[in-house]
């Protein structure tokens, strides 16, 4: 009881500051100071996604699917690379400058050349999803790896286990944690990523979607979309917690 009770409190306070920053937003574009249609009121923007939840729904299993696409292959090309630089320290060397290098150019500068490279179909979308989520869990994993206890890894080789078991028992449990949490906010960027790069083209989508809705000057269907891609990716980073909670259940029971 104790322990849920923070719990608690601290979503009263969160709920609490979200439903006060409503009613401003309400006021605000009730009164005028801001012209309405281009700041849609809570209400106008409810009504628009009632209204287009159709529409969104279908443009949000093109998104998604290029979404879980690019989440899938960026895990395992991140995970591919973690295990290959914490065996090798020359290819980690060689090549970890280059994954902070591929951080550091914009996403938007990224894809306008995917488009020209790839077209508008869905390849441009996915390769850009792979760029910007590999890297949360590449580095993830290799700060695991290496914060393991030394002292277990000598144990288990005096016992005569090998490489791969060493990675087995001691490596990659003790990097689940740190993997989980790259995973948090590699999902976030796929659902983002697939929007971006659905902006500068395509056929279907919730970025196409907002390029057309902005376009009408339809800012109440705007809004609708941002609210629904924030939800996606809350509803996605909720599934990994629960995810996590499955596949590491003695944190639970740590109290962690």
């Amino acid at each position: 009881m104790k322990r849920k009770l923070p719990n608690i409190t601290g979503k009263i306070w969160s709920c609490s500051a979200i439903v006060f920053v409503l009613i401003i937003w309400q006021i605000v574009s009730t009164i005028g100071l801001v012209d309405r249609f281009m700041l849609p009121s809570p209400i106008d923007v409810v009504q628009a996604f009632l209204g287009e939840f159709p529409t969104l729904m279908k443009h949000s299993v093109i998104t998604l699917s290029e979404a879980f696409i690019g989440l899938g292959l960026g895990i395992l090309l991140g995970f591919v690379m973690a295990v290959l630089m914490d065996a090798f320290d020359g290819l980690y060397k060689a090549f970890y400058p280059l994954m902070i290098l591929t951080q550091t150019v914009p996403t938007v500068a990224i894809a306008p050349l995917l488009v020209l490279w790839f077209g508008y179909e869905m390849t441009p979308k996915v390769v850009l999803i792979v760029i910007v989520t590999f890297f949360p869990i590449a580095v993830g994993l290799l700060n695991g790896f290496k914060s393991i206890d030394h002292d277990e890894v000598h144990l288990l080789r005096a016992m005569g286990a090998g490489r791969m078991q060493i990675f087995c028992y001691i490596k990659f449990p003790s990097a689940l944690s740190q993997f989980f949490a790259g995973l948090r906010i590699s999902v976030s960027y796929a659902v983002v990523g697939a929007v971006i790069s659905e902006w500068l083209g395509g056929f279907g989508g919730l970025g196409v979607y907002m390029t057309r809705v902005k376009q009408a000057f339809s800012f109440d269907k705007m809004f609708a979309v941002i609210f629904l891609i924030s939800l996606i990716s809350l509803v996605l980073m909720k599934g990994v917690d629960l995810l996590q909670k499955k596949c590491m259940p003695w944190e639970k029971e740590n109290g962690l």
